[in-house]
């Protein structure tokens, strides 16, 4: 049997009706990338019990999302727009990634994914990333077509010393997509620096001495992972951490 993967939706109201959703671009990388069966993870309220999930998945991925974490969790000031928070998915998502990662439970995560771990850890976002001094704008290009959001955006490198040079065979510099507005301002204590834009903007982490995989990547590798060498990388890497741990 594939091991299960639980994806953590968020929560949306579409024609008045609640709903829970995630991009099949996630899905299907899981499926196919990763060879293991997708279980979507309600937003509901209250949340479902963290033992509960965890007794029936092999593994988490927390996907990236419209909306952001809530800045009351880590200490952040009001957010400008507050139709863009999801409390729903904080709610569940930030203990469960805690109680994953202490149940040795492989956890990948991206663009949203990639700051709630840092926040549930204890780090710390920038709201605006395109607001700080020395930073790109990391945002996509909000009316292009789709195809050009999540083309090439950026290089990053890798830290020799990270998990994810264990992982990527071949130049240490390599061009990813870019389509986030916020992004980790202080790193959560427990988290390594694994790839860095070249504005120093963290771009991947991992966990020294974590009891499973645990990958956070800031850019898009579910977005034609197919056709992408790194891509490939990374999700087979996480199939074969998921098929060790199930």
């Amino acid at each position: 049997m594939r091991p299960v993967v639980g994806l953590v939706c968020d929560y949306r109201i579409l024609e008045r009706h609640p709903a829970h959703l995630v991009v099949e671009s996630y899905v299907a990388a899981v499926r196919d990338g990763a060879d293991a069966l997708p279980l979507l993870i309600p937003a509901l309220d209250p949340p479902l019990a963290n033992g509960d999930i965890l007794a029936g998945v092999h593994g988490l991925l927390l996907t990236g999302s419209p909306s952001n974490v809530s800045p009351r969790h880590y200490g952040g000031h009001a957010p400008r727009y507050p139709s863009q928070q999801d409390e729903r998915r904080d709610a569940i998502a930030l203990p469960l990634v805690r109680a994953a990662i202490a149940a040795g439970i492989p956890v990948m995560s991206i663009c949203r994914g990639f700051q709630e771990m840092n926040v549930a850890l204890g780090g710390t976002l920038y709201q605006h990333v395109h607001e700080v001094a020395g930073r790109f704008d990391h945002r996509e290009k909000e009316k292009a077509p789709v195809d050009v959001q999540y083309g090439p955006a950026h290089e990053v490198t890798l830290a020799e010393d990270g998990f994810l040079a264990r992982i990527v065979k071949g130049p240490r510099t390599f061009i990813v997509n870019s389509l986030h507005g916020q992004g980790i301002d202080r790193l959560a204590p427990p988290l390594h620096t694994d790839a860095l834009a070249p504005d120093g903007q963290i771009e991947a982490v991992s966990m020294p001495g974590a009891k499973a995989f645990l990958l956070g990547l800031q850019w898009h590798p579910e977005w034609r992972w197919a056709e992408n060498e790194v891509s490939r990388s990374i999700f087979a890497a996480f199939g074969e951490a998921l098929r060790r741990s199930s």
